[in-house]
């Protein structure tokens, strides 16, 4: 089933990636979970939840302006 909503979270890009190991709240993985089966409505491509949370975290990270404030000042070692 297709639907004409857009997600924030589009279609995944191919990308290289290192492996993280992290624990979250049982609501939170459901929602996830949830989110997971969303997208591959939406997209019509099947995808776990575990493949999107670095694609979120990324969009999260692009969004947040005090973090790109930080990130283009120069360090002071």
């Amino acid at each position: 089933m297709s639907t004409s909503r857009k997600l924030r979270l589009g279609p995944l890009p191919k990308t290289e990636s290192v492996k993280l190991t992290f624990a979250c709240p049982i609501a939170l993985k459901a929602d996830l979970d949830r989110y997971a089966e969303l997208h591959a409505r939406t997209y019509g491509e099947a995808v776990d939840a575990t493949v999107l949370i670095p694609h979120m975290l990324e969009a999260f990270m692009a969004g947040d302006r005090g973090f790109k404030r930080t990130a283009t000042k120069p360090s002071s070692s």
